[in-house]
């Protein structure tokens, strides 16, 4: 099989090569300004590839659905699903080897970025049986990897960057080859950056990013002045998967992609004022009157139906004994890895999915055949493991668990071990144990937890005048004084 691609052509019309192999071994970075070529590039690239390995495109504007059609790529609407689902998924991504475009169009930006950021972590997150290579290209970088601290929350910030961090540093291992493409170096993470061993660098006019990119295609600063002089659609190359030395080319032409778009001026239309403003106010009142159309169902299946089909496909990896085990003592063995799952130290500090495939995994080294608990019912089991539930009398245990009824699943953990602690008539919180619930080591971020279960009803939150908590769970009153 062939591992390399014509790019484009090079001034003296010689062909360039990209050895695809290479590059996913050692990544590569895209930089221009807006309208130098970079989606032409990234599309060039898709498309000449298509046919040698996994694609999977991070669009924030819709740019690269067109290679559906022509490629068989899957487009995946990051509107329609919901974060669980997402998560599913980018797993299920990784299994079946499939090229898909993540378009985030739809998406407020806050919204397009921790999607991208729980889509890539489920991709690096994946089973090692399922780590294919796969090229993974994220336009607008500076989006999912800033340099500093903008509009966007804090936490927000930090999921990204780690999300983004991981692709390039740690991905090579997993078969995750990252292509970033960004307008300005300077907006992008330098660790994120640094971590590309190849570089196309398109027209720049700002000093801070011409001389960033001279440093990178190692050449002298007076020579900065050349990168603002290139053209739209060319590019200086340097990389072991392109070049050795610094070279510029030409990219070549692409088959997908807005045809119909004007690309120069266009005559207005001839209407005499009088007619064009008849034009635009007719029946304006009615029409702003209108109701808007409500949105088209989104086509994604529940959460219930994707979590059962990973659990189903799980099974099926499972090599099938020779005598399948009785189902009361494959439930029971089940219970018991789930116990010591959420015993084990540190464990809580990993994603709710990495605590599942974590699971998983255990329950194919011990070859147990029966069905499996789903996302949903593992979290829940783990929580009520993690919490001690099983140490209570049944009566007790029941009434907390129909009290945590409505509580998120998220906060399921510390809810559940504040109402044993409640049960068994203490009124401080033990602030460890409840940050190891919750899976963080933040003072602040436990007062936040007091705080919003407080305001959902599900507690009484007291502050005593010497700094002291005391913590109440309405409805376990009755229990805890008999």
């Amino acid at each position: 099989m062939k591992t390399e691609i014509v790019i484009g052509h090079g001034t003296g019309g010689s062909p360039v090569s990209f050895d695809i192999e290479e590059l996913l071994a050692t990544r590569l970075l895209v930089q221009g300004n807006s309208g130098s070529g970079k989606s032409h590039l990234l599309r060039r690239l898709l498309e000449e590839s298509a046919g040698m390995v996994q694609q999977v495109v991070i669009d924030p504007e819709g740019d690269f659905t067109s290679l559906a059609e022509p490629f068989g790529h899957v487009v995946v609407d990051g509107a329609a699903y919901s974060p669980g689902e997402i998560e599913a998924l980018a797993r299920r991504i990784r299994e079946h080897r499939a090229s898909v475009v993540l378009a985030l169009e739809s998406l407020e930006v806050e919204q397009q970025i921790r999607c991208a950021a729980q889509f890539l972590t489920a991709l690096f997150d994946a089973p090692r049986e399922h780590w294919y290579p796969a090229l993974v290209v994220v336009d607008e970088a500076q989006m999912f990897a800033p340099a500093v601290a903008g509009e966007i929350a804090e936490d927000t910030r930090r999921m990204t960057l780690s999300a983004m961090t991981n692709l390039m540093c740690r991905g090579r291992k997993r078969g995750l080859a990252g292509i970033v493409a960004t307008q300005r170096l300077a907006k992008l993470a330098k660790n994120v950056a640094a971590e590309a061993s190849n570089f196309l660098m398109g027209r720049t006019f700002l000093d801070i990013d011409m001389v960033r990119a001279a440093d990178l295609l190692g050449m002298e600063r007076r020579q900065a002045e050349r990168i603002r002089e290139l053209e739209r659609g060319h590019f200086l190359a340097l990389g072991p998967a392109i070049t050795r030395v610094p070279l510029a080319v030409k990219i070549g032409p692409v088959q997908s992609g807005l045809k119909a778009r004007a690309e120069g001026l266009m005559p207005l239309p001839e209407a005499a004022p009088e007619d064009m403003a008849a034009l635009l106010t007719r029946d304006l009142a009615s029409e702003a009157a209108r109701p808007a159309p409500p949105p088209p169902p989104p086509a994604a299946p529940r959460v219930d139906e994707v979590e059962a089909s990973i659990a189903r496909a799980e099974e099926r990896q499972v090599p099938q004994p020779e005598e399948l085990r009785d189902s009361g003592a494959v439930a029971g063995r089940i219970e018991e890895l789930i116990q010591a799952l959420a015993c084990e130290e540190g464990i809580a500090f990993q994603s709710a999915s990495a605590q599942y495939q974590t699971f998983l995994s255990r329950c194919r080294r011990e070859r147990l055949v029966g069905p499996m608990p789903d996302m949903q019912s593992f979290r829940r089991r783990f929580a009520i493991a993690g919490a001690g539930l099983d140490e209570l009398d049944a009566a007790t245990r029941e009434r907390i668990l129909t009290l945590a009824g409505t509580v998120e699943e998220d906060l399921l953990a510390p809810f559940l071990v504040i109402a044993k602690a409640a049960h068994a008539g203490e009124t401080q919180v033990d602030e460890e144990a409840l940050a190891r619930a919750y899976g963080t080591s933040s003072p602040g971020r436990i007062r936040r937890l007091l705080d919003h279960l407080e305001r959902q009803g599900l507690v009484v939150v007291r502050q005593d005048f010497g700094g002291g908590r005391t913590v109440m769970v309405p409805g376990l009153e009755g229990l805890a004084a008999g």
